[in-house]
């Protein structure tokens, strides 16, 4: 014999392996097959099995999953339980899907590449944690940015005025230690997922800005302390390398704005769904036979009578089975003129009933909703990648070899046919070329 439930719970592939697992183990059962997409599981067994059997067995499974029959009330695991899993299992995931349904444990970046993974339930406060924190790092970059910027384009203005306080090694040493928080706090995180995604090799945005920056900021570094090892060609009139502390700082504060810009943008966004998400009323009255009874609108399933009072937002989407009302449906059309609504006619979860009473039929519960659907919607579209930042990741994975390629290149032609100290050319003109590359407009135009 063969049945078919609904199960609840479930997110990702890793969950229907465990449901379909769970389930298989179960003496009796011939056959599982768990469709994450329909939540449901197609069981063929031996003898009929009891819905309390099979709960159990998902309940050895953490009692995450609960199992229901089509249209029925749903066994539901313990709510404490539930709750202390959700907290402790995988539920975070890149929205750009790189390794398909794979979900984690707890938040971070993902490894191939490089984007913050995302909660999939709706985090408010984890959202205003995120953007507090880079915005923060975004005042602490430009604070420390903004005067290596006007220091470096000083050398434009004739007869430079901070050059008559001070002579240029000691502006180069402030340069550096303007850097240094720039580089190894506010924007360290980008030099993290660059070695990550190099690790993996699974090159992209992360990696142009890291290789770029890095470099660039290194030289400097190497030019400000050791600047003898540099050809006299290589240096100014009075005697320092050329430095670019101020290019690396640069990129990586338009980087970080960027993603500032981003976690706004996710921020705002659920801040809306917060809000929609208060249209929806957490209790409904139900009839059964003769009475009323206030039942939570999780227990609501397909086919129940409702009672809508005047003045109550109705709780799903159904069907008027008696009694008229005037329904205000501004939050789905925007139109502010209630609507007449008779027997028959079809209602909307989060939308406000006017001044009469009436029966509804339930149609459509949960994740089914015209209101969840929209809910669902928004939550996506927040967090889904520009195409265009998807095609830059394409192209860094085989633009960032390349660039390295060239660089190894240009050192074996300097240290062959280069003149003396060749080697000194040689990686001098092999890191111009990292430098010159790898920050271009690719990395700064799709942050």
């Amino acid at each position: 014999m063969k049945h078919t439930y609904h199960i609840e719970g479930m997110m990702c592939q890793g969950c229907r392996a465990h449901v379909e697992d769970a389930l298989d183990k179960i003496e009796g059962v011939q056959k599982v097959e768990v469709n994450l997409e329909l939540a449901s599981a197609t069981i063929e067994m031996s003898r009929l099995i009891s819905l309390a059997t099979l709960q159990d067995a998902l309940g050895k499974d953490g009692g995450r999953y609960s199992i229901h029959l089509p249209d029925a009330i749903p066994v539901k695991a313990p709510k404490e339980k539930v709750e202390k899993t959700l907290a402790a299992s995988g539920t975070y995931y890149c929205p750009m899907h790189c390794e398909g349904d794979t979900t984690y444990d707890h938040p971070g970046d993902c490894p191939v590449c490089g984007m913050d993974l995302v909660a999939k339930q709706i985090a408010v406060q984890e959202e205003d944690s995120t953007y507090r924190t880079l915005t923060n790092k975004l005042w602490i970059a430009v604070g420390f940015t903004l005067p290596i910027f006007l220091i470096a384009m000083s050398e434009m203005v004739p007869e430079n005025p901070l050059y008559q306080l001070m002579g240029v090694q000691y502006w180069n040493w402030i340069q550096f230690g303007l850097s240094i928080p720039v580089v190894f706090y506010a924007a360290f995180i980008f030099f993290e997922r660059a070695y990550r995604s190099i690790r993996s090799w699974h090159l992209n945005m992360f990696t142009l800005i890291g290789i770029g920056a890095g470099v660039a900021w290194t030289f400097s570094v190497v030019g400000l302390f050791f600047p003898s090892v540099f050809p006299e060609q290589f240096k100014t009139a009075s005697g320092t390398v050329f430095i670019y502390f101020e290019a690396a700082t640069v990129i990586l504060t338009l980087v970080l704005l960027g993603q500032v810009l981003e976690a706004r943008a996710h921020n705002k966004t659920n801040f809306a769904i917060k809000e929609l998400l208060k249209l929806a009323p957490a209790v409904a009255i139900r009839i059964v036979g003769d009475k009323e009874e206030e039942v939570p609108l999780e227990e609501i399933v397909k086919g129940d009578i409702l009672r809508v009072k005047p003045g109550e937002k109705i709780p799903v989407d159904g069907v008027i089975t008696e009694g008229s009302g005037t329904i205000d449906e501004s939050m789905i059309t925007g139109e502010p003129i209630p609507v007449e609504k008779v027997t028959q006619d079809t209602v909307r979860s989060g939308t406000i009933n006017g001044n009469k009473s009436f029966l509804m039929e339930a149609r459509k519960v949960g994740s089914e909703t015209l209101l969840s659907q929209i809910i669902k919607m928004v939550d996506e579209a927040s967090r889904s990648r520009a195409p265009i930042q998807k095609l830059a990741d394409i192209i860094s994975g085989y633009f960032v070899p390349i660039v390295v390629l060239v660089s190894l290149i240009t050192f074996a032609v300097w240290a062959i046919w280069g003149p003396q100290p060749t080697y000194v050319y040689g990686l001098i003109n092999a890191i111009a070329v990292l430098i010159i590359a790898c920050p271009c407009a690719l990395g700064l135009a799709t942050p």
